[in-house]
């Protein structure tokens, strides 16, 4: 009977393993279901909408295969609708039934136009984007518009962007809700048509591990029945020893009737028995077992061992299949027991306002963009190169950097631009807007070097095909506090010029400081600003006194006069609001200082003055000479009827011109 169940432990045992591994074999499906996109009319540009991407569960992963540089890159799906406008495209869409739909949308005659938003701070007027040409300018990542379309790659206006050459994969993409993927070449041929979508696909097999091993455990108990049924038939047909047969009936011997002869052999018999000789044979008897006690005893235990020795060794080779089956198992093929959702952290309310608008940027694009603008910067600064610099530039910052350019090309051993460190990101604002012109407020800072300081920059992009400048961008002071702005993901809004909700309109700061700068603590808005703006004031009249103290020294207050002047300059200040219902002006001012002679005899010489000499190219005026500076400020603004003072953030000084009075 043992070899009976012996048999059916077998059996299941295969049955078990051979379930298993199928599991993991023959009966498990694809690794992942793929759908490819069908272009019937060419275009420049492919546009995949996101929801193509999210048509099934998991990761999704894009092949494009063509001939050349395939470019692709995703974006929330108003902006790039808004920057194919003027092209071409195919736009691929998941239809009611589940299937693609591909649509050719021809180009529009009326692009969106770059206008400010209702009652918003006008951003800094834009340079018109150049005409397009088939081969986009080096280091400018502006659009072109020809007919054949415009150059996607360098754009800012992409979340992320990737490339490569005939063949594109991009792995693991989880698109969220309103966003598409660009995919073209150039825009000046037609977009590869080979394109496919692949999502993974469930192969977990949680009962293959389990199943294997129960076969090695089944294994294991037949191969012990087994075992148990050899030993037991070995015990059932083994030798049986055999007692002696009946003795015959015996009777007693009367010695005294035997003869004297036979009488005396029997006595001496009985009296000292026989000595047995050395070849004579030893006769055991069968019934006869105490002389030699201990050696079958001796023969019973080892015939008793060597059985446990086989069942351990037969054991081995099951526990071994098991160890096989239960190592080489993957975690797919064990069931997850005791897995928990995750509790999740409370983390701070944020209530966005009704119908909030998506910020211009993201955190993570927004400095990427920086790190594009600081390397252009910096081989525009090695290079001189004026053109490259306005790529990124525009407004009191290009202007700033254009005299300094001059200055460096007559004075070699002029230092360097600053540059914008990109170390650490420490403040995203986005402008909250679907609309163009777009700006962004930054606060960056460097930890590889602590002389640099942190530095605050406003950037504009003007439309769709436009990449962001920078308008206004100054050091922050070291006892200056940043005021508390909202999350990146958030953005805020932009404040109207004469907006009446902070103490100070940001159309008027800049003239309030101004009058502060030229007339001291007569101004009405002396008190209106903290100790850091009138300690700037108060250097700025500083430096004036300065002057005019040295045209004394020289000699020359009798027959010449210094005069000067601070005004705002045509720039539109960009105010952003805070937490605090204030907000964040970035202004510029000029500060004019004019040398002028008293007398038609007295001539103003340039003496010691080298940057006078090279941006004017003379040494001496008979009519005077004028000097210009550039300040660009931010100021925390208050709400209006806070007790607070503005509060000045970050300042940049600059020479703007020398130019002599004609």
């Amino acid at each position: 009977m043992r070899f009976v169940w012996a048999v059916v432990a077998f059996v299941l045992a295969a049955v078990l393993i051979g379930a298993g591994i199928a599991q993991r074999t023959i009966f498990l499906g694809p690794e992942s279901q793929t759908t490819h996109v069908e272009i019937e009319e060419p275009a420049p540009f492919v546009l995949l909408d996101g929801d193509v991407l999210r048509a099934h569960r998991g990761t999704q992963s894009l092949l494009i295969k063509g001939e050349g540089e395939i470019f692709a890159s995703y974006g929330r799906t108003p902006d790039m609708e808004a920057w194919l406008a003027e092209s071409d495209y195919n736009q691929v869409t998941v239809g009611k039934d589940g299937s693609l739909d591909v649509e050719h949308v021809a180009s529009s005659a009326d692009a969106p136009e770059a206008t400010p938003a209702p009652e918003a701070t006008p951003a800094p007027e834009a340079t018109p984007a150049p005409e397009a040409t088939t081969e986009p300018a080096e280091g400018d990542g502006e659009a072109t518009t020809e007919t054949a379309g415009r150059n996607p790659a360098g754009s800012d206006l992409w979340l992320d962007s990737f490339g490569d050459e005939n063949s594109l994969i991009a792995d693991n993409m989880q698109l969220p809700e309103g966003t598409s993927v660009l995919i073209a070449y150039d825009g000046t041929k037609d977009a590869p048509d080979d394109i496919s979508v692949s999502w993974p696909l469930d192969r977990t097999t949680p009962w293959a591990g389990p199943l294997m091993v129960a076969g090695g455990a089944v294994l294991l108990v037949g191969l012990i029945l087994y075992v148990l049924g050899i030993r037991h038939q070995r015990r059932g047909k083994g030798p049986r020893r055999k007692g002696p047969g009946p003795l015959p009936v015996t009777e007693p011997i009367d010695v005294r009737t035997l003869p004297p002869a036979d009488r005396a052999a029997i006595e001496s018999s009985e009296a000292e028995p026989p000595a047995r000789s050395a070849d004579q044979p030893e006769i055991e008897d069968a019934e006869i077992v105490d002389e030699e006690p201990r050696e079958p005893e001796s023969k019973n235990s080892m015939r008793a061992a060597r059985p446990a020795r086989r069942r351990r060794m037969l054991a081995l080779p099951a526990l071994g299949i098991v160890a096989v089956l239960a190592t080489g198992c993957s975690p797919e093929s064990w069931p997850e027991f005791g897995a928990a959702s995750p509790t999740p952290s409370p983390s701070p309310t944020v209530i966005a306002p009704e119908n909030q608008k998506p910020p211009a940027v993201t955190e993570a694009q927004a400095t990427r963009i920086l790190q594009t603008v600081s390397s252009t910067l910096q081989e525009a600064d090695t290079a001189m190169d004026a053109d490259l610099a306005s790529t990124r530039l525009e407004g009191p910052a290009l202007a700033a950097r254009k005299t300094e350019y001059a200055l460096r090309t007559q004075i070699t051993d002029s230092p360097l631009p600053s540059v914008i460190p990109t170390d650490e990101v420490e403040v995203v604002l986005p402008e909250a807007t679907d609309d163009w012109p777009r700006t962004v407020l930054m606060l960056s800072k460097g930890t590889s070097d602590d002389t640099v300081p942190p530095v605050i920059l406003t950037m504009t992009q003007a439309d769709p095909w436009s990449n962001y400048k920078v308008t206004d961008m100054a050091e922050m002071s070291a006892d200056a506090v940043f005021p508390e702005v909202a999350a990146a993901w958030l953005g805020t809004s932009l404040v109207p010029q004469d907006s009446a909700f902070l103490r100070v309109p940001p159309g008027e700061l800049s003239a309030a400081f101004a009058d502060v700068v030229d007339n001291g603590d007569k101004s009405p808005s002396y008190d209106v600003f903290d100790d850091l703006s009138l300690n700037l004031a108060q250097s700025i009249i500083d430096s004036r006194q300065a002057v005019v103290q040295t045209l004394a020294d020289n000699g020359a207050s009798a027959t010449s006069q210094a005069t000067f002047d601070m005004a705002p300059t045509t720039s539109v200040p960009v105010s952003m609001t805070t937490l605090d219902s204030g907000a964040i002006v970035a202004v510029s001012l000029t500060d004019s200082e004019s040398v002028t002679p008293t007398t038609s005899d007295a001539v103003i010489r340039f003496g010691d003055n080298a940057q006078a000499k090279a941006l004017t190219g003379v040494t001496e005026s008979a009519k005077g000479v004028t000097t210009t500076y550039e300040f660009q400020l931010f100021f925390s603004v208050p709400a209006q009827g806070s007790t607070e003072q503005i509060r000045l953030l970050a300042v940049r000084q600059d020479l703007l011109s020398v130019e002599v009075i004609k």
